[in-house]
């Protein structure tokens, strides 16, 4: 038993004009939800960002908070990258579908991904 899956994405050789587009994340916070069987409760926020150092050129952060947990994404079209997290407290996460979802949307060309199961030791009852 445990409480919920998280997958990390770290995208690589991304279409840098789908990275940079805006509309594009908010369209994946609106859909992606729906796709995998989630509620959203917030309606996504996504910001572009200007970077803050030579590390970060910037470009197009975004999230959406979802009954089961939360899905975001922050895309560096400069260096044709993207980061994304899908976390839910449902079991039996469709990863293949996710890591393709993402490869489509975004043009990338190689991932690294981590899934974790958290709450391992996650109580079966309330506590108080």
């Amino acid at each position: 038993m445990h409480f919920g899956e998280h997958l990390t994405i770290d995208g690589y050789g991304g279409d840098k004009k789908k990275l940079n587009d805006k509309g594009l994340v908010l369209g994946c916070l609106n859909e992606l939800p729906d796709l995998l069987g989630m509620r959203k409760i917030t309606e996504p926020q996504v910001v572009v960002f200007p970077g803050n150092d030579s590390k970060d050129p910037g470009g197009v952060s975004g999230v959406v908070l979802i009954a089961e947990s939360h899905i975001s994404i922050h895309t560096f079209p400069e260096r044709r990258f993207l980061t994304a997290d899908v976390y839910t407290c449902m079991d039996d996460m469709d990863t293949k579908f996710i890591l393709d979802y993402f490869t489509k949307e975004f043009g990338l060309q190689d991932i690294e991904q981590n899934f974790l199961k958290r709450g391992t030791r996650y109580p079966q009852h309330n506590i108080d």
